[in-house]
C-alpha cells in the first residue's frame, strides 16, 4: 500500500509541475524555418519615473511540428523542454489566422 501512495504522490507532483508551464500569446513574426516560428509578445510597461507607458516587444522561437502557422497569426505558445539552441516554446494552438 505504501508503494501505491508514493507512485500517487509522483504523479500529482508530475501533473502539477506540467500544469506549471508557462503560456504565452503573441503573434507569429516569420515562419520561413522547417518546423520553427518566431513569435514576437508586446508587454507594455509604466516607466517607473516618468509613468509612460513604453511598449517592449521580446521574440520567442517557438516548434511547430506541422507547419501550419502562418506570418501575422495569433498563437498560444507553452513553455517546454530545450528543443535546440534557441527553442524553448512549443506551439500550442492558433487562435486566430492572419487575413
Amino acid at each position: 500500500m505504501a508503494t501505491d501512495a508514493t507512485t500517487q504522490d509522483q504523479t500529482t507532483a508530475e501533473e502539477a509541475s506540467r500544469n506549471m508551464r508557462k503560456e504565452i500569446t503573441g503573434k507569429v513574426t516569420s515562419s520561413k524555418m522547417d518546423k520553427s516560428i518566431t513569435v514576437a509578445v508586446v508587454q507594455k510597461q509604466k516607466h517607473p519615473k516618468y509613468g509612460k507607458f513604453v511598449t517592449k516587444t521580446t521574440k520567442f522561437h517557438a516548434h511547430d511540428e506541422k507547419n501550419e502557422c502562418g506570418e501575422g497569426d495569433t498563437v498560444l505558445i507553452m513553455s517546454t523542454r530545450p528543443l535546440s539552441k534557441t527553442k524553448r516554446w512549443r506551439l500550442v494552438e492558433i487562435i486566430e489566422r492572419a487575413k
